[in-house]
């Protein structure tokens, strides 16, 4: 259970919020690169951490994202010409750079040097494993590109999908690291999801409905691990490695492709459900990449020409009580990404978590939370750095194994929780 100043605290991201000013430490995922395919295409509308940004690919191929929003008389800038590299206001043909920087008022005389005076709020931005990346901190402190695994493999193994979730981002992080769920809601898709099915490790988790945790920091997070039992008097862990502040890995099933999320602030309400998959040592097939198209494993099935999943909070996720009372689907929805969104988006907008009552299944959440309150108040009281910035605390997989049962998990995993080049990831 959280007091109310503390649950306020982790779930505003707003500007001059103490979360929203540790968010803006971190390059965040912001669009996938189909979005601006090519210099010159329509720009985006972008909203994140509760700014209303338009984002563009200028004449030279150079990405930015500035304020949505013209500063002559406040003109929407989607509706802007994007050419000879820059993004010209239809209204009266101001232009801006992808620095904000505008150049070009064209009723004021050039050499009044009017136009330099004129600069919107602009924020870098980089490609890398086939996501547009976004910094809105201070210059001064931009981080290194990052280094997740799935963005430095080769483009063949790796993919990324995203979709519109209509809850706050801790709530789904929190649906992110919690492995316990996965006996109960997901039951029903372990062997029946073809970037699931067949894996050993699904039998562990059907056969063993009380998972013990054991939690262990990290340099960028935590290493929420969890066991059950196994024969040869043998633990199944499944380890979960979470990178502040909303980075989250799953951990792996057979030789299917690793996978996980980022959950990354719209609003104070929604978020984007980011989810990736990738193979560390081959290419991804074209039946694993057409399941993921599908809406199987974690990805989700989206209204065309949008990123909103067709199963949504209109449509009752297109529940189906019949299959509910069957037990073809444990709680009558189908898709693992969607029974996870379904129950996320039930608790409303932002939970309440003054009348949650936690258990020791929770405990990755509970350290999540202190991590982040205290990461978030060292930044605001000393200007100190959060973790996860740097390349190293980045570099990690999720890991699933058998272990004696009297070895600890962070132990016994720290070399397979490292990702290499080209190491096999460590899976049952």
């Amino acid at each position: 259970m959280l007091r109310k100043e503390q649950n306020e605290l982790l779930t505003q991201t707003d500007a001059g919020t103490p979360m929203g000013a540790l968010f803006r430490c971190y390059w965040l995922p912001a669009l996938l690169s189909e979005e601006l395919p090519e210099p010159d295409c329509a720009p985006v509308r972008l909203q994140l951490l509760g700014e209303r940004l338009v984002a563009f690919r200028d004449t030279q191929g150079r990405l930015g994202a500035i304020d949505e929003f013209c500063a002559h008389r406040g003109v929407s800038l989607w509706f802007g010409r994007n050419e000879a590299s820059g993004l010209r206001c239809p209204y009266h043909g101001w232009k801006y750079d992808v620095t904000g920087q505008c150049v070009e008022v064209p009723s004021e005389p050039e050499e009044s040097g009017y136009c330099q005076r004129i600069r919107l709020r602009g924020y870098p931005m980089i490609e890398r494993g086939g996501v547009l990346w976004i910094y809105m901190g201070a210059p001064q402190h931009q981080p290194p590109p990052p280094e997740y695994e799935f963005a430095t493999v080769p483009a063949a193994q790796s993919y990324m999908s995203k979709r519109l979730q209509e809850c706050n981002w801790l709530q789904a992080l929190e649906g992110g690291i919690d492995s316990s769920h996965v006996s109960w809601l997901h039951s029903g898709s372990l062997n029946a999801d073809p970037l699931f099915k067949g894996a050993k490790g699904n039998q562990y988790n059907l056969s063993d409905r009380k998972p013990v945790f054991d939690v262990a920091e990290s340099g960028g997070g935590l290493y929420i691990g969890v066991r059950r039992n196994a024969e040869d008097e043998q633990y199944y862990w499944r380890i979960t490695p979470w990178v502040m502040p909303c980075f989250t890995m799953v951990p792996p099933r057979g030789d299917h492709p690793v996978h996980g999320h980022f959950w990354v602030p719209i609003d104070d309400h929604r978020c984007w459900a980011w989810s990736f998959d990738y193979h560390p040592t081959r290419a991804l097939t074209p039946a694993e990449v057409q399941a993921m198209r599908d809406g199987h494993g974690i990805h989700s099935r989206n209204i065309p020409g949008t990123y909103r999943p067709v199963q949504n909070r209109g449509n009752d996720y297109l529940m189906d009580r019949a299959a509910q009372k069957a037990g073809t689907r444990y709680s009558g929805i189908e898709g693992i990404a969607m029974q996870d969104a379904s129950l996320q988006e039930s608790m409303g907008p932002i939970q309440d978590r003054t009348r949650e009552n936690l258990v020791s299944t929770d405990n990755g959440i509970i350290m999540a939370r202190r991590r982040l309150m205290k990461a978030a108040q060292a930044l605001a009281a000393q200007g100190t750095p959060p973790p996860g910035i740097d390349a190293a605390a980045q570099r990690v997989r999720s890991v699933a194994m058998l272990l004696p049962r009297s070895r600890p998990f962070a132990q016994a995993a720290a070399d397979a929780l490292r990702a290499e080049p080209g190491k096999p990831h460590q899976t049952v």
